[in-house]
């Protein structure tokens, strides 16, 4: 699938794999595919990205990934019907964090040197690279540009979603601006 990409789709995916690298991360998921995409300049996602206000929101963004990533990678949405059950997160990440250390629950973190060679992608990483597939095909377009893996970070639920969401950016005003009937598109 991968020479499906274009050029700025495959900077994307190889800038997740850099975030995931720098992280110590032992595997490639969605919040390194949408770091990446804040990376970019000059493609369609990043034009997207920019006429819905998040230039400048990097900060934010990483800010609000690192938050969720501290609670084990839940959302809010998780978070909220854990707290319909009963059971208050932030309450236990406390007490995991009291006798465990601060970040412990960080999802796929590793303790020490990391071995050298290719980090996979986790299964909710590779859906979305299939997704963006599926999005290409549906707005008739042969090949998978950053902004079909834009629009396919905003459609499937979870914390990047969320986050996006949280600063403006859905997968209908992504939709819109992209192919939008009369409004500022991109070229």
């Amino acid at each position: 699938m991968f020479e499906r990409f274009t050029r700025d789709a495959r900077a994307v995916v190889i800038g997740a794999i850099e975030h995931a690298e720098r992280a110590g991360e032992e595997r490639v998921d969605e919040p390194h595919v949408l770091l990446a995409l804040l990376d970019r300049e000059g493609s369609r996602a990043a034009f997207a990205l920019a006429a819905l206000g998040l230039t400048g929101q990097r900060e934010a963004v990483v800010r609000d990934l690192a938050e969720a990533r501290r609670r084990g990678g839940l959302s809010r949405a998780d978070t909220d019907a854990l707290a319909g059950l009963g059971v208050d997160v932030a309450e236990i990440v406390s007490r995991i964090e009291e006798a465990h250390g601060e970040g412990v629950l960080a999802a796929g973190r590793q303790g020490g040197a990391r071995r050298s060679g290719r980090r996979p992608f986790t299964r909710g990483a590779k859906d979305l690279l299939t997704m963006s597939l599926r999005t290409a095909l549906a707005h008739d377009d042969r090949h998978i540009g950053d902004e079909h893996l834009l629009l396919a970070l905003t459609a499937r639920p979870g914390v990047p979603a969320e986050v996006l969401a949280d600063h403006g950016v859905t997968h209908e005003s992504v939709e819109r601006v992209l192919w939008g009937k009369g409004e500022t598109k991109a070229g």
